[in-house]
């Protein structure tokens, strides 16, 4: 039973990272450079993003419930591994909540972030909260690989 603990932990980390991983370097990327504007691809970018948004969340639960299974204590709750974890969904229900709604209303307003100057008030907003998305998103995956390492190099509290 330990070893499929460990193994959703494992999968639930992987999973995110991979479509982190994918989102970042290859769907946005080509979204930007194929779809004939740069607004169309700005929708698809912000639809596939509530996705991964959506697999975080499920993937940081499920790692939690299976932390704590593993360790048999809710003290598996605070232990290196699983804070990243907490920080990392903290960071996602943020970008999901706060940030990405708050863009798409400044994209409604503007009707084309394309077509709005950059010296636009609600353009240079638009850009900073696109900013700190990227940079939000960037930490969930920094604290991704921290937390995978420290997951598979944690042993069971229970031997010494």
């Amino acid at each position: 039973m330990k070893t499929i603990l460990r193994f959703l932990q494992v999968l639930a980390l992987g999973v995110w990272l991979g479509a982190l991983i994918y989102f970042a370097f290859v769907l946005a990327p080509t979204a930007f450079l194929s779809l004939p504007s740069q607004d169309l691809a700005g929708a698809f970018v912000g639809v596939t993003l509530g996705l991964l948004h959506q697999i975080g969340v499920a993937a940081a639960l499920i790692f939690l419930a299976a932390a704590v299974g593993w360790g048999r204590s809710l003290r598996s709750l605070v232990r290196p591994a699983a804070i990243c974890v907490w920080v990392m969904l903290a960071l996602t229900l943020i970008l999901q909540r706060g940030v990405i709604p708050r863009m798409d209303t400044l994209r409604t307003d503007m009707g084309s972030v394309a077509a709005t100057s950059v010296q636009n008030p609600l353009r240079a907003k638009f850009d900073r909260l696109h900013g700190v998305s990227v940079e939000l998103e960037g930490c969930v995956l920094l604290l991704g690989l921290a937390g995978l390492f420290l997951t598979v190099r944690e042993r069971d509290p229970r031997q010494n």
